[in-house]
């Protein structure tokens, strides 16, 4: 048989009587609150990319590394040129910087972010654009740490190197090394953050009659 557990005082200024629970409830509501207009923000502020089209942006969506190269070698056979308002890097410069990427996805990034960046912002950031199937970031921005690019670069060299850089990617069957901002990948996430980026980098370009 249990025991009847002893009464205790309930009035306010009895001995032992637990304080008020009433400003922890408060204190969770706000919290849920703030979340919920954090969430709402996140969640507008993906629709409004989604709906966004500038007119240097062409939107662009690639599957895969290979789809995005065939569009790639499209505009390096003709006169492939910046749309206005034209992007701060040249199409040499532009896809030096890709093959960057592509790059320190197989031999390690050399400035990456905080672990715990990569395992909030980044890969909430990764979970939208692959949730979309489109990236949208700063068509100016370099990867952290990658050398400086080069505005004399030859185009032909460039495109070598990004052509190589598709190439090794495809063939490697290792360990990928984590993205400076969104963390660990495997190769399936890695192709489509791949895809994604030169996706949006192409979108500033096309083929000028």
């Amino acid at each position: 048989m249990a025991a009847t557990p002893p009464s205790h005082p309930t009035g306010p200024h009895s001995a032992g009587a637990r304080p008020p629970a009433a400003p922890r409830r408060a204190f969770l509501k706000t919290g849920a609150g703030l979340a919920t207009v954090g969430v709402a923000a996140a969640a507008a502020a993906g629709a409004g990319w989604l709906l966004h089209k500038p007119g240097n942006d062409r939107q662009l969506v690639y599957a895969t590394v290979a789809d995005a190269m065939r569009e790639v070698e499209r505009l390096a056979s003709a006169a492939v040129q910046p749309l206005p308002p034209a992007t701060a890097w040249n199409w040499s410069e532009t896809l030096v910087h890709c093959a960057q990427s592509i790059e320190f996805s197989l031999q390690g990034f050399p400035a990456p972010k905080s672990a715990l960046f990569q395992n909030t912002l980044g890969a909430a950031a990764f979970t939208l654009f692959a949730q979309r199937g489109r990236m949208s970031h700063n068509l100016a921005e370099p990867i952290p740490g990658a050398p400086a690019l080069d505005a004399a670069a030859e185009a032909q060299a460039a495109l070598a190197r990004l052509r190589q850089a598709a190439q090794d990617f495809a063939a490697h069957t290792g360990p990928l090394q984590p993205h400076f901002a969104y963390g660990a990948l495997d190769k399936a996430q890695y192709e489509q953050a791949h895809a994604m980026h030169l996706a949006n980098h192409l979108s500033a370009f096309d083929v000028v009659a």
